[in-house]
């Protein structure tokens, strides 16, 4: 088949490589020239593991190409993919469309024989039908169908999640678009990937609402972790146990410092509005919304309170700035608001990452953070060591030589990820998530009280 995306951002880019992987001849187009050209000497313009080494190969072997022709491209394919951003409009909750409906406009007049449009991007629910009219209305003698096929890609293991789906969703109304979409997945159907037929509203709605839901199930734990601090349970074995119940099940049951990234804030936002506007408010995840803006400002605190109450004159070295590891992305990260309202409090921020760092430091600005290049050289005369990004290097740090690098002997973790037994061996007073805190001074006098008595 030959298939066009339109758009090669994180969706366009890593759908278009897999769909060639899978067997299709697909043309990215995008209208940023020199974005193009780097693609086509295999310059990737995201991190994703795996990504570049599936984008080379096609492309030298003719099944990926790029292009800003977006006429050429279209007009020899039996489907178009749109894999635009949806963003937060400014200032507001709900999904910015215009980049959708421009790229279903800049689609309607190339259109030549059958074609079957197909919305990737994240959207509303009723946004097949308004592309379906745009086309229409651009060019009425088209022969098209709009279907949607939303992505369900985590950042870090998008390739795999594409190419291992636990599910694909194909939302279409005829048997004539149906019968092109699973032209396209059937390499994944053959392998016993599960296919949902459906309407578009149907396939649009189950994106926002498995989004909405991991989100709400982030948050319902980190709510568990404040709870298991003030009784004195341990959050990681709650929610080990509540992981085992088939009916729960162990994943984003993880707590921390709140979610981010490029999906479930702006899209558990997208889909507070669509409840409102269709007269069916979402009032859980509007509750999640709120409870994660605040996680973000909570952690700030946390390590104001481990400083001792104020982080004025401190230096403060900041583990992790990206949402998740694996990623270069930064938006919306838990990093972004710790790293600006420690600033605004007087400390001194020193801060690392592997993938994200300039990313992060555009948003927040070179004021607020030096940025470091390795861990060891961030914690380097700190008072407090911050771990928000749990990557796997941080995970296996020299905690022996980090406690001789540091003027204070404070870690606030978190992500739990180092030992609190051997953070306490090492001098560290250990603060995380979900645990009661655990002070090295007061735990190493203790054998010597008791001696004395």
């Amino acid at each position: 088949m030959n298939i066009t995306v339109i758009g090669t951002g994180y969706v366009g880019l890593v759908s278009g490589a897999c769909l060639s992987e899978l067997g299709a001849h697909v043309t990215c187009v995008d209208l940023d020239e020199g974005k193009v050209e780097r693609l086509k000497q295999g310059i990737m313009p995201i991190y994703e593991p795996g990504l570049e080494d599936i984008v080379v190969t096609n492309h030298e072997a003719g099944k990926l190409d790029f292009t800003t022709d977006t006429g050429a491209a279209v007009a020899k394919s039996d489907a178009v993919f749109i894999a635009v951003g949806t963003p937060q409009a400014d200032g507001q909750a709900e999904a910015d469309m215009s980049y959708v409906y421009g790229a279903a406009k800049g689609i309607a007049p190339h259109l030549k024989g059958y074609t079957v449009i197909i919305d990737k991007s994240t959207v509303p629910v009723g946004t097949a039908r308004r592309v379906a009219e745009i086309i229409r209305a651009e060019n009425p003698n088209a022969d098209f169908d709009v279907a949607s096929n939303p992505e369900f890609l985590r950042e870090g293991s998008a390739v795999g999640d594409f190419m291992r789906p636990d599910r694909v969703v194909l939302g279409a109304d005829t048997e004539r678009a149906m019968t092109v979409l699973r032209r396209i997945y059937r390499p994944l159907a053959l392998t016993g990937v599960p296919v949902e037929e459906c309407n578009p509203e149907t396939a649009e709605m189950a994106k926002y609402a498995s989004n909405s839901f991991l989100a709400a199930k982030i948050t319902f734990i980190n709510q568990v972790a404040d709870l298991c601090e003030k009784s004195g349970a341990d959050v990681e074995d709650v929610a080990r146990s509540m992981g085992l119940d088939k009916r729960i099940g162990p994943m984003f049951l993880k707590a921390g410092p709140g979610y981010g990234g490029s999906c479930f804030p702006k899209d558990t936002n997208a889909f507070a509005v669509i409840g409102r506007r269709n007269g069916s408010p979402q009032h859980l995840v509007e509750a999640v919304i709120t409870a994660n803006e605040d996680r973000k400002r909570r952690m700030c605190e946390r390590i104001v309170e481990a400083c001792g109450g104020s982080v004025e004159g401190k230096t403060i070295a900041v583990l992790g700035l990206t949402f998740k590891p694996d990623t270069d992305d930064v938006r919306d990260s838990p990093a972004l608001t710790i790293v600006s309202k420690l600033h605004e409090m007087g400390a001194r921020v020193k801060a690392h990452d592997p993938m994200g760092a300039e990313h992060a430091q555009a948003i927040f600005g070179k004021q607020a953070a030096e940025i470091c290049d390795e861990p060891y050289a961030c914690a380097t005369g700190a008072d407090a060591v911050a771990v928000v990004t749990d990557w796997a290097h941080f995970k296996t740090l020299d905690l022996k030589r980090l406690a001789a690098t540091v003027r204070g002997k404070v870690v606030v973790d978190m992500r739990n990820i180092w030992d609190a037994d051997e953070a306490i061996a090492n001098g560290f007073d250990y603060h995380c998530i979900g645990r009661a805190p655990r002070f090295a001074a007061r735990e190493q006098a203790a054998p010597l009280r008791r001696a004395a008595e």
